[in-house]
Parts: C-alpha cells; sequence; structure tokens
C-alpha cells in the first residue's frame, strides 16, 4: 500500500526515542527531516550517507531552523522538550522556551509548510497524583510541576490549531524504556539495569510507587501507525500509551532476575510518593494499538546491550543523563 505520507519531520530526533524512530521510518520508506540540537553527538552515523536523511542541527527556537527541517514535509512528529522535571527545573525559563513557547510557532510554521498531520509526544505526568485506580483519558488534567503543566498546555494550543485538512493527534506515554542507540541511563528502568550490572546493587527509593512503563520500540512503532491510520481515525485524539504498570520494587526484582550474578536490593525511604496507574484501554479499544514487549524484554535488551560493550563508560559519560549533559554544554 502507498505511504500516506512521503517526508516527516521529526524534532528531537536525536534523541532517545527518536534515536529509535528515524532508522525505523527509514527502513519503512520515508523521507526524514531531523530537528535537533544534538547535544548527545552523532547518532546516526552508521545511517550515513543515506539519501533519505536530512539533519538540521537547529533550534527549535529558531524560526529559520525549523522552516529549513520543514521543507517539504507533509508529516511532523513532534518529540522535542526538555524531558523530565528535574531537567525542567534546572532551568525553567530554558524549559518554558523549549517545551512552550516555541510550541504554537512550531505548529503554525508546519501548517504554513504543507503539513497534514502532526503528531505530539505530550506525557502521562499531565494527571497529577490521581487515586482512582486506573488513570483514563476521561480524568481532569492536574499537573503538579512546570514539565507537566507546559505538556497540557500545548495539548490545548494544537487543539485550538487543529482544522480540516491539518489532522492532530496527542500521545500520553508511559516511561520509555530499553535500549535504544542515543541510551538514556535516567529513567526508572534504564537507570536499575545499569546499576545492577556496573555496582552490583539497586538502592530502591520507596519502592511501592506505581509506575508506568512502554517499551521503546513499541513507542516508535505505534509512531509509524499513526502516520499509516487514515484521518477519520485519529484526527483530535488524545490517548494514554503505556503497558506494565510496576511498583519501582517490582521492578527491582525483575532486574535482579534477569541481571542475577549477586545483585543486591537496598530499599530507603522517599519523599516521592507519586503512584499511578494509566490506562491504555482507550487506544487499545479505539485504534487497536497494544504493546508487544514487557519490561522484562526492556531489561534483556539492556543488559545484552551492556555486556556487548554497547554502552561504555555507563556511570561516567555524560551523553547517558540529560541534566548532567545540559550541565556540561550549559544549555541556554
Amino acid at each position: 500500500m502507498a505511504k500516506r505520507f512521503k517526508r516527516v519531520m521529526v524534532t528531537g530526533g536525536a534523541g532517545y526515542v527518536g534515536s529509535s524512530l528515524v532508522p525505523k521510518l527509514l527502513r519503512n520508506g520515508y523521507e526524514v527531516a531531523v530537528l535537533d540540537l544534538y547535544l548527545y553527538g552523532d547518532v546516526f552515523a552508521d545511517l550515513k550517507p543515506s539519501p533519505n536523511l536530512t539533519e538540521v542541527k537547529g533550534d527549535l527556537r529558531n524560526a529559520a531552523d525549523v522552516n529549513r527541517a520543514l521543507a517539504g514535509c507533509d508529516a511532523v512528529i513532534h518529540l522535542a522538550c526538555i524531558s523530565n522535571d528535574p531537567s525542567f527545573d534546572l532551568n525553567p525559563d530554558l524549559g518554558r522556551s523549549i517545551n512552550y513557547d516555541c510550541f504554537r510557532p512550531l505548529v503554525k510554521a508546519a501548517k504554513d509548510a504543507g503539513v497534514k498531520r502532526f503528531i505530539y509526544a505530550s506525557s502521562s505526568s499531565v494527571y497529577g497524583i490521581k487515586k482512582d485506580m486506573n488513570v483514563t483519558e476521561e480524568l481532569s488534567l492536574d499537573p503538579l510541576t512546570d514539565y507537566s503543566k507546559y505538556k497540557a498546555m500545548c495539548e490545548e494550543v494544537l487543539e485550538e490549531e487543529r482544522e480540516p485538512g491539518f489532522v492532530a493527534v496527542t500521545l500520553r506515554p508511559a516511561t520509555i524504556c530499553g535500549y535504544a542507540p542515543r541510551l538514556r541511563l535516567d529513567l526508572t528502568v534504564n537507570i536499575l539495569t545499569s546499576h545492577a550490572i556496573n555496582n552490583k546493587r539497586i538502592t530502591v527509593f520507596g519502592g511501592e510507587q506505581l509506575r508506568p512503563n512502554l517499551h521503546v520500540e513499541d513507542m516508535t512503532d505505534l509512531y509509524l501507525q499513526l502516520l499509516e491510520a487514515p484521518d477519520e481515525v485519529v484526527n483530535g485524539k488524545v490517548w494514554n500509551a503505556g503497558y506494565h504498570n510496576l511498583k519501582v520494587r517490582e521492578i527491582a526484582e525483575m532486574v535482579q532476575s534477569e541481571v542475577g550474578q549477586g545483585v543486591d536490593i537496598v530499599v530507603t525511604p522517599s519523599d516521592d510518593h507519586r503512584s499511578y496507574h494509566v490506562s491504555s484501554e482507550k487506544i487499545k479499544r479505539e485504534f487497536g494499538f497494544t504493546a508487544q514487549r514487557t519490561v522484562s524484554d526492556a531489561i534483556v535488551d539492556l543488559r545484552d546491550a551492556f555486556l556487548s560493550g554497547k554502552v561504555p563508560n555507563a556511570m561516567t559519560d555524560d551523553r547517558y543523563y540529560n541534566i548532567k549533559r545540559m550541565q556540561a554544554v550549559k544549555l541556554r
């Protein structure tokens, strides 16, 4: 079947999720334009030269960079952001400028460039803390931090800009896990696996908090499915995207089981009582998406990557840690 779109711009395409998504888009016959600051190095060195890959080392806040990356694109997957609460707290003004202030200009520029579909990566953190057993899309948004507040505000902007001929869809992903070429080791499953392998010791803060998780390969598969779906199936939709809701203690025990070799688990008290069970039933019911990989799969993939030498200097190289790299380059 012919592709619905020809050329896709991926903002933040050289980040964790993007480093898995961009090769997958290319393998599936898309032309891809990446707009990214490339803070974490030449992520796509192995893909070059590729006539279907255009890399724009630029800033989402710079209209000229945005327009250069958008040239000829008919779809956008917007991943770029300061990507979690600690990174955001490092410089709130920087976080707002990237995560919110330039969002409407980006959407308008996409429309002016002839983009027909815009896929936005929001976050399941927009719900805040809920007492409900299942956090569904029908619940109110009660963001607790600037990071999640601006994610929610961008959802509103995208809905305001949605119009005939410009299809918009929003995802609220769970915490992503598993191996990708630009690996993050500052996310729950990935942190615990790294410490198990490199320190033979996992420290769990609290441990009873529930965390929703999704394998990075399932996340990127979903983006491809959203590109291929008919307009009427996805237009205006807002969906949670997750799979395994697990206690942090359970994740640690799974890591211990997969890594083995005398890994100790140490539990310490925590002030972080955020705990939520995110439901992904709506996207399953309306779109037919169900994750195909488990948290255990992610742990095994990470373990194998460590053991095969794909993650050198895991405990010291700042390219695996967003905050450390942002501090090192003095991002402004």
